[in-house]
């Protein structure tokens, strides 16, 4: 593949990023990488910085399972980078301190994308001229501005060696994937589930002349999903035996110790942070003070020995283990600290609620931006690696016939779809440009 004659589709995600080729007709296939336990397609979306402290100038730089292993090995040394699309169209994120050089949103996203074409070897050595980007239909934050964000994108895919850049919306994409196995005219809705955002497009899938035509007819989108979730699990289930909701005495007042300590679970990579600040000197301190020593000596193990990554490996496995059982069991051990529970699926449902709640309101959001009931929906197709969690799947059974509904390719559907977009005669009627 050379030149025009194939397209690219990029699927960046709060989690994985996966890209994928197309040439003028057959299916898109996806870039591999080659791993030291075999090729993978969905590239961890996160990097890590490294410079040994009396050879500063020394900086080594990693992306995806490459920065993991970098971090875990020595993570005193190395400041690790994570979910960082969270905070495209944040405008209160301007740039970041990383061993004393400073980075802004499109100076990570570059290096990202720089270091993906370099893993990718071949496959990438050349790009085509126009690449298609999923972007979501609704940024995290509770004031994202979009307009940034793209303009952030627009940045850091030039600095990758792309001269055109469209975007498109992430489940439209999943759409185009999706629209390849319909064999009549019918309308259908695609709900995409990624780590940070909940997606959700309508579109109207229609056959003239041997070509499928596709009509946009509405969108709505949240900003929770699989990390969410994750964190519920770890507010829930193992703060707990880390002192959050215990007490401590103070000049002869008992005091809650301070939820802040216990809010940085929220991401596994911010633990190392936490460590190393002010907060953890306060948190020392307690293990005299509180009212169960215990629960913070084992907070501060988490932190001194950097557990983060083991924890958050534990809650994906018993997040995966209840997508299929009814109820599983979560286990937690490293050093001194073994928290070994089971968990129903419906305790786990509860927990996550608040976040269902608005993936629901967002469904009938798009439902009511295309003006049409539930009944106007033919077909149902959910990806992103969420939508194997039975209380997401229960929302749409309980709007649509199980008949209708459809899940799969969950982490290839979008970039592969955006990549088959690229063959349509009207682009303009599907992307948009950071302008």
């Amino acid at each position: 593949m050379n030149g025009r004659s194939y397209s690219l589709g990029i699927d960046f995600g709060t989690t994985n990023t996966v890209l994928s080729l197309a040439d003028e007709s057959g299916p898109a296939h996806l870039v591999k990488f080659p791993a030291q336990d075999g090729e993978l397609f969905a590239f961890r979306s996160c990097l890590s910085f490294y410079a040994p402290p009396d050879l500063p100038q020394e900086r080594s730089i990693a992306a995806g399972p490459w920065a993991i292993e970098a971090y875990v090995e020595d993570p005193a040394e190395t400041r690790f980078i994570q979910s960082f699309k969270s905070f495209s169209a944040q405008e209160s994120f301007s740039e970041t301190q990383i061993l004393g050089r400073r980075y802004r949103f499109e100076d990570l996203l570059s290096t990202f994308l720089l270091k993906v074409r370099d893993y990718a070897g071949a496959e990438l050595a050349s790009l085509p001229e126009r690449v298609i980007v999923g972007r979501p239909v609704k940024f995290v934050g509770a004031s994202p501005n979009e307009a940034l964000a793209l303009r952030r994108y627009e940045t850091a895919f030039h600095r990758m060696g792309v001269k055109e850049v469209l975007y498109a919306y992430e489940p439209v994409g999943a759409a185009f994937f999706f629209a390849r196995e319909l064999k009549q005219d019918a309308t259908v809705l695609v709900g995409d589930f990624g780590g940070g955002t909940s997606d959700f497009s309508i579109i109207r899938f229609e056959r003239h002349a041997g070509d499928v035509r596709a009509i946009p007819l509405g969108r709505a989108g949240v900003g929770v999903a699989g990390d969410a979730f994750d964190y519920r699990i770890i507010d829930n289930l193992v703060s707990p035996e880390l002192g959050k909701g215990g007490d401590y005495g103070s000049f002869g007042k008992t005091l809650p110790i301070p939820y802040k300590y216990y809010a940085a679970f929220a991401r596994w990579d911010q633990l190392a942070l936490l460590r190393a600040s002010r907060d953890m000197r306060e948190i020392r301190a307690l293990e005299r003070e509180a009212k169960d020593p215990e629960k913070i000596r084992r907070l501060i193990e988490v932190l001194d020995e950097n557990y983060g990554y083991r924890l958050y490996r534990a809650v994906s496995k018993l997040k995966e283990a209840l997508s299929r059982d009814t109820s599983a069991e979560f286990r937690f051990e490293a050093g001194s600290i073994s928290i070994v529970r089971d968990v129903p699926r419906a305790t786990f449902e509860g927990w996550i609620t608040p976040e269902l709640t608005q993936i629901e309101t967002a469904v009938d959001a798009a439902l009511a931006d295309a003006n049409l009931p539930a009944e106007g929906i033919d077909r149902i197709f959910l990806t992103g690696g969420s939508s194997l969690v039975p209380a997401v799947r229960a929302i749409f059974h309980r709007r649509f016939a199980s008949d209708r509904i459809e899940t799969g390719a969950e982490l290839e559907s979008i970039a592969a779809g955006l990549a088959l977009m690229a063959r349509e005669r009207d682009l303009s009627r599907w992307t948009m440009r950071a302008g």
